[in-house]
């Protein structure tokens, strides 16, 4: 069994500084845990406090406009994960009287709420006995204990969930499960972890039999889709085309240039362009090559082709491009803008 004692003492002398742990308010807690879905610390803290910046309490978020909170979310990914974020703030204030719920059950109950972070909030805010299964907990558990079970299959949530939760510090949960989590981040990492200098080293099964390198095991992920993008960057002096992305999938409802995509690597035929440009109101202009960028998703590739398109005249559908900083986007296409337009 994991010596919990060593585990905390180590956390209390290595934790890092972080905002959300100077607090119990489940706010900031539920958000801070739904950002670090997304990514890493280092990299989710500005997030958390221009969150915290344009929207202190979750009265503020509820009122927001969603294409603000999509813009503040920018660069994050998955925003599906931004819109359940702004309809659950809604939510906890016309249902829930502004309230969070005080329990893990009822946490769950919440859209974009799932097991792990309904724990988190539970257990940092609540006390409530109720074990944090991260990545970084699966990797902890997975070496100490020598388990080769898959993470990402149902039996293997399922027996990391119990073991965890068997472990637990009843009396301490907040404690242990950001010790835990911890332990994983900073010390039992995902590459050359810290095995020399372990408080848990004599009984890790993974240290002792030469395995940490293998621990845990993951299944193979899902065939990653290619998928072939041509933006067009129609611009005059002054103004550029947007428009909005509609349907499912991603970036839904983030704004975008003008698409034509096709369903395999090839050179777009000088009758598509201008049937594409001639159905957008465009029959003077200057067309560049594209420049040429592949943005890799979770489980797609995009082969993106900016094509610069110089217009004379006026846009009337066009907007000003001093005002695109107003218009949420995919990080990919804002960055460039950034550094082709603005």
């Amino acid at each position: 069994m994991i010596d919990t004692k060593k585990l905390q003492d180590w956390y209390r002398q290595n934790k890092r500084n972080l905002p959300w742990r100077n607090t119990t308010d489940p706010y900031k807690i539920w958000l801070s845990e739904i950002i670090l879905q997304q990514t890493r610390v280092a990299q989710g803290l500005p997030y958390y406090e221009a969150f915290i910046q344009n929207y202190p309490t979750v009265a503020d978020l509820a009122v927001a406009d969603e294409q603000a909170v999509l813009k503040v979310w920018q660069g994050l990914g998955y925003y599906s994960r931004a819109r359940n974020l702004h309809y659950t703030a809604r939510d906890i204030v016309q249902n829930y009287q502004g309230k969070f719920p005080d329990n893990y059950k009822d946490l769950l109950k919440l859209k974009g709420v799932g097991t792990y972070t309904a724990a988190a909030v539970a257990s940092f805010c609540y006390q409530e006995p109720v074990a944090v299964v991260d990545g970084n907990v699966y990797r902890v558990l997975a070496r100490f204990y020598g388990l080769d079970v898959p993470i990402n299959t149902t039996q293997g949530k399922k027996i990391f969930a119990g073991l965890a939760q068997k472990i637990l510090d009843r009396k301490h949960p907040a404690l242990h499960n950001q010790a835990i989590m911890e332990f994983g981040a900073l010390h039992c990492t995902p590459a050359q972890p810290a095995c020399s200098n372990c408080p848990l080293s004599v009984q890790c099964v993974a240290y002792q039999t030469g395995t940490v390198a293998k621990l845990p095991v993951k299944l193979p992920k899902i065939k990653v889709k290619k998928r072939y993008l041509h933006y067009f960057v129609i611009e005059n002096k002054e103004q550029l085309l947007l428009q909005k992305r509609q349907g499912k999938g991603i970036w839904q409802n983030l704004y975008e240039l003008p698409l034509l995509e096709t369903n395999q690597a090839r050179k777009l035929k000088p009758a598509e362009l201008g049937v594409f440009l001639k159905d957008l109101h465009i029959d003077k202009f200057i067309i560049n090559q594209p420049e040429v960028i592949i943005h890799k998703l979770t489980h797609q590739h995009l082969h993106i082709h900016f094509w610069h398109i110089k217009v004379a005249g006026n846009l009337p559908a066009g907007i000003l491009k001093r005002d695109l900083h107003q218009y949420p986007m995919p990080i990919v296409i804002a960055n460039f803008l950034d550094n082709n337009i603005l």
